[in-house]
């Protein structure tokens, strides 16, 4: 679901640099992409290491030529490393979305989400309902959310049906 979660917040944004350890066997595929954005808009870069990963990713973030920057992560983050990614983020006005696997955060994180499938009233609408939860947040509330991608107008639907 992170995946899911990193390909709507791309969808709003404009370029993508797309960040990846290149010994992971499995791949994201750009043309995949296109009921949501255009894959023109995705340069993936695929790294030798978590410590590359980091590098190429930071330089993306203070560069600024990117709207997002994803980082696909394999180990935690400590603190120093989290924090250049922000410091990078602020100069570059870029946004940063790291995906790291669950028990794995970093303290530095700004907000932490978590995105997960779950039971659909409504099976015939088009896409997947998730439930998104803002469980950390330096400088606001946190929250839950129902959320479905709707193809046909191309956004998110962040409120649940009346009822619900």
């Amino acid at each position: 679901m992170a995946i899911g979660f990193a390909v709507i917040a791309a969808a709003q944004a404009g370029h993508i640099l797309w960040v990846r350890d290149s010994w992971r066997p499995e791949m994201i595929a750009p043309s995949g992409l296109s009921p949501w954005l255009d894959p023109a808009r995705i340069t993936i870069a695929l790294t030798a290491d978590q410590t590359e990963t980091l590098a190429v990713a930071e330089e993306g973030l203070r560069d600024g030529a990117v709207d997002l920057v994803v980082l696909e992560l394999t180990a935690p983050v400590g603190l120093t490393a989290g924090r250049r990614l922000q410091l990078a983020a602020q100069a570059g006005h870029t946004t940063g979305l790291c995906l790291i696997p669950e028990g794995m955060g970093s303290p530095a994180a700004e907000t932490r989400w978590r995105c997960a499938a779950i039971s659909d009233p409504d099976p015939t609408e088009d896409s997947t309902l998730q439930n998104w939860q803002l469980i950390k947040n330096k400088s606001g509330t946190i929250g839950s959310w129902h959320v479905r991608w709707s193809r046909a107008a191309r956004r998110l639907t962040v409120v649940s049906r009346a009822g619900e």
